[in-house]
Order: structure tokens, then C-alpha cells, then sequence
């Protein structure tokens, strides 16, 4: 079957909180990880749902039979079983971790596997303009860091870890980085770090933000009895990234219509959904103002 796809790029301007549940160890609310590395991620159910929330959102009730062809219908609805979305949403993956440092406000730390699985999606998607990526060999304590004219190396600081920071040639990554987040070359520039894949697994399980919360009883004015918990969130400026594809639509024939082709079934959510307002709200908290991302499109 002819696929449409596209490469989004989510940069989190707010906490973000996609949750897995309870836990059984001391953080009640843990975020979604990947089984096999632990590392953060956003399910692509999530991502789907918010990508359908935001089109009903923007469509209203005028706009149900479009988004039925596009996400399929309603699961709560008679007609559930009728015909599947002609969307494809894949896992949000981590590419960019905001870290406390010493040396700066904070950097954006990734590592060699992140980015080899990013040029690996892109030549799926046959999205040309991520280009190959090529890195020397880090050990443990090294940290790469973009190469500046005039720049003096010293000791890197990343949460309680020390570096020794080691200068390479980052212009091809930092302008791919660029293409899919919009983040600015010269803070990419200033801010990109590339640590080994296994100090990185580290940083991707212990850095990121456990916060307290609490309820309060309105007429005391105090806390709830047992009204404690812990939240686990993903920090404002973290970057990831999802593949979309789009099919023609699977609904019966007498109810398609000209905006049914891949083509637009694709164009409906990059250019329809994201072309005037490129915002979407991934994750719980929405009331809080958590979860809130900017969207970048990159077609195949």
C-alpha cells in the first residue's frame, strides 16, 4: 500500500508528563520508557490521541467525518469496528535531554545511539535532508562538544558527573538538529553535548525532574490525609521526534471523498493541523499547563 510519511519534531516548551501508571517503587507517577533501554519516550497511542484531540479541538463537530477517516471511527461509537485510521503514529523517541550543569544553564545532552536511530527512521521515511551522522568513539568520560573558533576546552559538569570536553566538528548534526526542532544554530552550538551511550543510559533514568504534589482540604486549609504523591516528568526543552505516515483512507468508498488520498490524508495533520497553530499538547496535566510542544514538520 502507498505511504505518505513525514518526520515531526516535538520540542517541549513545559513539563511533560506522559504517564505508565502506578509504580512500586518511590516515584507513584512515573513516566513512559522504552522496555528495552529505559529511556524516555511518549507511546505512539498517546501521540495519536493528542494529535486527535487537537484536530476535534480545531474541527469541532463539523469535523467528524473527517477525522473519522483520517483516525478511524470512534471507539466508543457503534460504527468502532467499521474500518481502521488511515493514520500511522509511531513512539515520540527521545532525541535531546535538557541536564543541570555547572558549566552553563543547562545542555542538551544525546548520544551516539539516539542519533543513529534518528538517521535510521529517516532513511524509512526517506526523509533525504537527515543526513548520515559520523562521530569518533567517546569513552566514558569524555563529553563532545561543538567546535569554536577561539574555544578553550575544559572540565564539562552534567548533574554530579565531570567531563573532560573534547571539541569535534558538530555543524552537520547541529543544522539536522535545526531542521527538525527550529532551535536556534547558535544555542545548539552552545548547548549540544554527545556523551557515551552508557553514561547517557544514566542520565536518561536519574536526571530527569521528581516533583512532589499534594492536595489541599479546602475549608482547613491543610494537606489531605494521604494526599501525597510523586510525579515524573520530562523537563521543558527536551526534544523528540515521531514518524507519521498516512494511507488512503480504509472507509468505505461511498463515503470518501477527494481529501481521502494519502496525500491528504498526511497534509490534514502537517500542513491543515499544524500550518496556522504548530502547538500540540502531549501528555496529562493539560490543565496546568503541562505538556505543551513545538511542532516541526519534516516530509519525506
Amino acid at each position: 500500500m502507498t505511504t505518505k510519511n513525514a518526520l515531526i519534531g516535538l520540542w517541549a516548551h513545559a513539563s511533560l508528563h506522559a504517564g505508565a501508571g502506578s509504580s512500586v517503587d518511590g516515584v507513584d507517577l512515573p513516566i513512559q520508557r522504552e522496555g528495552h533501554s529505559a529511556w524516555p519516550c511518549v507511546f505512539g497511542s498517546s501521540v495519536k490521541g493528542a494529535l486527535r484531540a487537537k484536530a476535534e479541538d480545531t474541527l469541532g463537530k463539523e469535523g467528524a467525518k473527517s477525522i473519522a477517516l483520517v483516525f478511524g471511527p470512534d471507539s466508543s461509537s457503534d460504527n468502532a469496528s467499521e474500518h481502521a485510521g488511515a493514520l500511522l503514529v509511531s513512539d515520540a523517541k527521545l532525541l535531546l535531554l535538557p541536564v543541570r550543569s555547572l558549566t552553563s544553564h543547562f545542555k542538551w545532552v544525546t548520544c551516539p545511539a539516539l542519533l543513529q536511530r534518528l538517521v535510521r527512521d529517516a532513511q524509512r521515511l526517506g526523509a533525504k535532508s537527515i543526513q548520515d551522522i559520523t562521530l569518533p568513539a567517546i569513552a566514558d568520560d569524555i563529553a563532545l562538544i561543538a567546535l569554536v573558533a577561539g574555544q578553550n576546552t575544559a572540565d564539562l559538569f552534567l548533574e554530579e558527573y565531570r567531563f573532560k570536553a573534547q571539541s569535534h566538528d558538530l555543524s552537520g548534526l547541529i543544522e539536522t538538529i535545526n531542521q527538525l526542532t527550529g532551535i536556534a544554530v547558535t544555542d545548539l552550538t552552545e548547548q549540544l553535548v554527545i556523551v557515551s551511550n552508557n553514561q547517557f543510559n544514566y542520565l536518561a533514568k536519574y536526571a530527569t525532574p521528581v516533583t512532589p504534589h499534594i492536595a489541599i482540604d479546602n475549608d482547613k486549609k491543610t494537606v489531605k490525609p494521604g494526599a501525597l504523591w510523586y510525579e515524573e516528568t520530562l523537563p521543558p526543552e527536551t526534544v523528540l521526534y515521531f514518524a507519521l505516515s498516512a494511507h488512503r483512507s480504509r472507509a468505505k468508498v461511498s463515503e470518501q471523498n477527494i481529501g481521502s488520498n494519502e496525500e491528504k490524508i498526511l497534509h490534514s495533520i502537517t500542513q491543515d493541523l499544524f500550518g496556522a497553530s504548530p502547538y500540540l499538547q502531549v501528555g496529562g496535566n493539560e490543565t496546568v499547563g503541562m505538556g505543551w510542544c513545538k511542532v516541526t514538520v519534516v516530509e519525506a
